[in-house]
């Protein structure tokens, strides 16, 4: 995480749409995010911060639900930024 940069947009790049989520059996973004950045609610939902995204698209890739997951580039000038050690 040292190496790492986050210019935070504004907007998020990544939404999710926590009616679709519900009752979800697999809840694979939880498991899948690297970094953990799914956090079940107690209604059932999830809960998406995006603010330390890595962008790897693991999410959207694992999710089975359509619609659940909205994934886009960030905004530019926007999103990690990977350090040279």
């Amino acid at each position: 995480m040292a190496t790492i940069d986050f210019r935070v947009s504004s907007r998020a790049h990544i939404t999710v749409d926590s009616d679709v989520c519900e009752g979800c059996p697999a809840r694979a973004c939880i498991t899948a995010c690297p970094a953990n950045l799914f956090v079940p609610t107690s209604d059932g939902g999830i809960l998406f911060n995006y603010e330390q995204c890595f962008e790897c698209g693991t999410c959207y890739m694992v999710c089975n639900n359509e619609g659940a997951i909205t994934w886009a580039d960030p905004e530019g000038g926007h999103g990690v930024v990977y350090k040279r050690s």
